[in-house]
């Protein structure tokens, strides 16, 4: 027997992520994957073209700390243009490898010992492991459970002396639900008079349907000055593997988080970043564009889903479709999606595991539209046999 003492964990919830656990699922039976969010169809051409030419003219040795000057200053003029204010390249932009690692600095940035963290659920899983990891309280209040609106009155009975940090997500993962200019003018005058720093994660800010206005976070004055505003452009260019993202925040913020930053990745692939430059600079239809380019696949499978006997539930933003599974079985939501996968052939996320304490009954999963039309045809054939 060894001799070594097993490690006292800093993350005692923590196992392996249900994404990892249902993709090895997928593969193993061979299921169509409607599980973890990645477009299954092709990077836009430009980009990899401009990736290539970067690392062939040499652009291949480490980037500056908190980004090319050329990418931020790219960064700065889309956000002019997305919403209406232009942040400093030199003092607020920091370019981070992922939108996950900025969540991690953001949070370490200024989370200290004992400080609460209010996050609001069902919310991604990476948020309560960053808050456990520099010693913070993760303080958990439901969103509406059929809405996922936010319940204003809970969030105000949240907020204590000891709250530090408010974690905000739209469009949201795993609902898809947006928040309205009436939310964003709450929250506002929620933060207003206290001391409490805002992260927003916006990952999928481009993929708003029905003429909706993404409601940034960097559009209110109020909240711009405390907030860290988080994109991500593997979302926005279908390639989440590159994994690159950015974090906007007032100077004060942004020292802060680059003091972690540094120390955490230091800098971020530099071809990439040469890349994404370009695409911004030259191509900003793509991004332009891109809440019209998913409205067509969410139409198109809402469609083919009400050939089945899943309930599907609104999606006003993102790539990922909720669908309640009641008048299929009364199995709970994990026990479904491996039987889902393992006897149907189809992989779904189950909602439970976005949430300290799931409400009682809930019978929901989450599917990814974000695939190519044979993907979801063949995703909906075997749908349909249930």
């Amino acid at each position: 027997m060894s001799r070594v003492p097993a490690p006292i964990t800093r993350l005692p919830k923590v196992g392996t992520t249900i994404f990892t656990v249902m993709s090895q699922l997928a593969m193993e039976h061979q299921a169509v994957n409607l599980g973890q969010g990645f477009p299954d169809f092709d990077v836009p051409e430009r980009l990899i073209n401009e990736l290539d030419k970067a690392m062939r003219t040499g652009q291949n040795q480490y980037a500056p700390m908190p980004g090319t000057p050329a990418l931020r200053d790219a960064i700065a003029d889309k956000t002019l243009a997305c919403y209406g204010v232009r942040p400093d390249p030199a003092t607020e932009i920091t370019v981070c490898s992922g939108a996950s690692e900025a969540i991690f600095n953001a949070v370490a940035a200024v989370v200290h010992p004992g400080d609460e963290v209010i996050v609001l659920d069902p919310c991604y899983d990476c948020y309560e492991p960053a808050i456990d990891l520099v010693g913070g309280v993760a303080v958990h209040v439901g969103l509406d459970p059929e809405t996922f609106a936010p319940d204003w009155d809970a969030i105000r009975a949240a907020i204590t002396p000891k709250t530090r940090l408010l974690m905000i997500n739209s469009p949201h993962n795993p609902s898809g639900a947006i928040w309205s200019a009436q939310d964003m003018a709450t929250l506002d005058a929620l933060l207003a008079d206290t001391g409490i720093y805002l992260l927003s994660d916006e990952v999928y800010e481009h993929i708003v349907f029905d003429d909706a206005r993404h409601e940034s976070a960097l559009r209110y004055p109020g909240l711009r000055e405390r907030a860290f505003v988080i994109s991500s452009f593997g979302k926005t260019y279908h390639c989440t593997g590159w994994k690159l993202g950015y974090v906007v925040a007032p100077p004060m913020l942004t020292a802060e988080l680059r003091k972690v930053h540094q120390y955490n990745t230091f800098c971020t692939f530099a071809p990439a970043q040469a890349a994404f430059a370009a695409m911004i600079r030259d191509e900003p239809e793509h991004y332009q564009e891109l809440g019209a380019f998913y409205q067509k696949r969410r139409d198109a499978f809402r469609e083919q889903l009400g050939r089945t006997r899943f309930r599907a539930l609104p999606v006003p933003g993102g790539y990922f479709q909720l669908v309640d599974y009641s008048a299929i079985s009364d199995m709970n939501d994990v026990e479904f999606s491996r039987w889902l996968t393992i006897e149907k052939g189809v992989t779904a996320i189950p909602l439970s595991p976005f949430y300290a304490q799931a409400p009682q009954g809930q019978r929901l999963v989450r599917l990814c539209f974000a695939k190519s039309d044979a993907t979801l045809a063949a995703a909906i054939e075997r749908l349909e046999a249930l």
